[in-house]
């Protein structure tokens, strides 16, 4: 094996047909849709695929069993419960997994937050993430965290895609601001009791769809302690932050392929790997592969029936 491969990718609505809004509406498209996901996932040959906007879990099966046929092995596949929409996160991986647990309790002093103009307010994370502990090749473990924090895309009352007016865009914008922060938080402070002070020597990776860019608050809250991120001369100093931090493997992307999804033409970088100072060290390449996704816009309706996903997914490999 030339190293272990760990990626993230959001598949796109994967339900079986007409199980819910977004899926295909035929075997045909089904079909279609799961092969060219498992051309992607069988061509990059990942090992560990966290996953998100899983529908029906057994149409995660489905892809498993493509990926057993090409890449070989006993493929498994792990899921959380579903949001509000019913989409999940989710892991699937060819290493056996030794432990699952779900994700989804706001830091109690952070309290509720409100997310439409009724004042409904959510005191839990609306997509709970998944971690899965698999069986280290050569031994040990690997931790690893689907998460799918809150969309940049914003909906409105009344299943609209569009706002009456600029007040009402502004105050959603805010409302899935607020919302995509605290769950935020909420993964981080799993993260940090996870870690327990020992990120030198626990191997963790934070992987999925935070639905902003590297430098974006929401993703930086991730992270941990300040400074040491790749590319700064910190990286190669050691400090007691390195217990806690995390690193994002965005800068290892070469920057022609640094995009995961494009958003109105425009490639945007929303799905990361986030890692502890025990995995950064074994990192021997990072990208963001499969082809170019097609340009989205505002409407997810848009796409029903097309193959693949609106994401490329990101793999890192890493040493032996």
């Amino acid at each position: 094996m030339p190293g272990l491969r760990i990626g993230t990718w959001n598949l796109e609505n994967l339900f079986r047909p007409d199980a819910g809004v977004g899926a295909p509406t035929d075997l045909t498209a089904y079909d279609a849709k799961l092969a060219a996901l498992a051309g992607v996932a069988t061509a990059l040959e990942v090992d560990v695929l966290a996953v998100q906007e899983v529908g029906t879990p057994a149409a995660l099966d489905d892809l498993a069993g493509l990926l057993a046929a090409s890449l070989g092995g006993t493929w498994q596949t792990e899921v959380a419960a579903a949001d509000g929409r019913g989409i999940r996160t989710g892991v699937l991986s060819r290493l056996q997994v030794l432990e699952i647990e779900q994700v989804s309790v706001l830091p109690p002093l952070l309290g509720p937050v409100t997310v439409d103009d009724s004042g409904e307010v959510l005191d839990h994370v609306g997509r709970p993430a998944l971690r899965v502990r698999v069986d280290r090749p050569g031994g040990g473990f690997l931790d690893v965290v689907s998460v799918h924090l809150k969309s940049k895309l914003l909906s409105f009352p009344g299943g609209r895609f569009n706002p009456r007016d600029e007040d009402e865009r502004a105050r959603y914008a805010v409302f899935a601001l607020h919302r995509r922060a605290a769950e935020a938080a909420a993964v981080r402070t799993f993260v940090t009791g996870l870690l327990a002070d020992h990120g030198e020597t626990h191997p963790l990776v934070v992987a999925g769809d935070l639905n902003d860019e590297p430098t974006a608050a929401t993703t930086q809250i991730l992270l941990g302690p300040p400074g040491s991120e790749i590319g700064t001369g910190g990286f190669t100093r050691p400090d007691q932050g390195d217990r806690q931090r995390l690193w994002n493997l965005a800068p290892l992307i070469p920057e022609a392929q640094r995009f995961s999804r494009v958003y109105r033409g425009r490639g945007e970088l929303i799905d990361h790997l986030l890692v502890s100072r025990a995995v950064v060290g074994a990192v021997t390449s990072v990208t963001a592969g499969g082809p170019v996704p097609e340009s989205v816009g505002d409407d997810p309706r848009a796409r029903v029936d097309k193959p693949g996903s609106d994401h490329r997914p990101v793999v890192a490999t890493l040493a032996s």
